[in-house]
């Protein structure tokens, strides 16, 4: 894929209703699977882990964001280059769906997004203050955190996260992990994505982009996530930013965090598919 090796998971037949599963920062793609198991209809499951996390190639320096709408590009052209796709990402994921969603809008049939309105950065952070968080972080590459096993990483997922049972922190401890050379256990996730970005976000590009989103949107927000903590607060901004979408619906799930896909996700499960079956 664009000169990497890419990992996509699949789940279901080949010739059910594709469903693109897109993750979010420092995740992968084993993340959606109490989502997937919780759907009620046939899918066709395709959910690739993005350049740097899980089994797909990592590349040791600085990721460039424009890279993932290009990789979500080559996927749709891969796997539906036919039809209009039907995607649904969390958080990052939800970014670059959003963004695709407009520079392609016929390439977009209908978009979720699980607890992402943009971010909220820092009014003191100006251009050449990011560049110099920039500069130092490559100077410094960052490291990720090292774990005994996939029991005392389990541990950990549950300490931040306190909804997780203790079956779904082992299964994600499993499967969003990987062993290094030592014994040890880390997160799947090229610490090179740590690095913070050289360019201030502005959300005023991010809503010009929502603006030209052609397809309907689904909007799923944790009750306790991202969402309500940046613009709980701030009711004009989230109003401001929510105008911006032609065409959405959206839907508060109760007693969830940002991982809603793993607080919650039968309810998720059951809003994508009441969402997804509309004409």
């Amino acid at each position: 894929m664009r000169g990497l090796r890419y990992s996509v998971r699949h789940w279901g037949a080949a010739d059910a209703p594709k469903l693109f599963l897109l993750h979010g920062w420092m995740d992968s793609s084993p993340t959606f699977q109490f989502v997937v198991d919780a759907l009620k209809k046939s899918w066709h499951v395709i959910a690739p882990d993005w350049r740097g996390y899980g089994a797909s190639e990592w590349l040791s320096h600085p990721y460039w964001f424009p890279d993932y709408y290009a990789d979500l590009h080559c996927l749709l052209a891969e796997y539906s280059p036919d039809q209009p796709a039907r995607l649904v990402g969390h958080s990052m994921g939800a970014n670059i769906a959003s963004i695709y969603a407009a520079l392609c809008p016929e390439r977009v049939a209908q978009l979720v997004m699980l607890d992402f309105l943009g971010l909220k950065p820092a009014n003191e952070i100006d251009a050449p203050t990011q560049l110099g968080k920039w500069l130092r972080g490559i100077q410094n590459p960052p490291k990720l955190s090292r774990y005994l096993n996939c029991d005392a990483l389990a541990r950990r997922l549950m300490v931040a996260n306190h909804r997780l049972s203790e079956s779904r922190a082992a299964y994600l401890a499993q499967s969003v992990s990987r062993h290094r050379a030592d014994g040890q256990i880390e997160m799947a996730c090229d610490p090179w994505h740590k690095i913070p970005s050289p360019a201030v976000y502005v959300v005023e590009d991010a809503m010009a982009s929502w603006r030209k989103i052609a397809a309907p949107v689904l909007m799923l927000i944790a009750d306790q996530g991202f969402v309500r903590h940046r613009f709980g607060n701030d009711a004009d901004e989230y109003r401001r930013r929510l105008e911006c979408f032609k065409n959405i619906q959206v839907i508060t799930i109760a007693d969830a965090g940002h991982n809603v896909q793993h607080d919650q996700p039968e309810r998720v499960a059951l809003a994508l598919e009441e969402f997804l079956g509309r004409d």
